[in-house]
């Protein structure tokens, strides 16, 4: 048992941080986004960054 724990516990340490790295980037992505859709000047890039955060934020639930 302590082979399998030596050997799994740093693949889940590992898969963890890659996790909270990829939830990170999204939420920065997401938060860019979003700020875009009401910064800029133009309106087609307002619509355009718009339809990337509808795209981002879209569920997949109950679709």
């Amino acid at each position: 048992m302590s082979v399998l724990q030596s050997v799994v516990e740093p693949a889940f340490r590992a898969g963890v941080a890659l996790s909270a790295v990829t939830a990170f980037a999204y939420c920065v992505a997401v938060v860019s986004v979003a700020a875009s859709s009401v910064l800029f000047r133009s309106p087609q890039r307002r619509r355009d960054a718009r339809a990337t955060l509808r795209i981002l934020m879209r569920r997949r639930g109950g679709q």
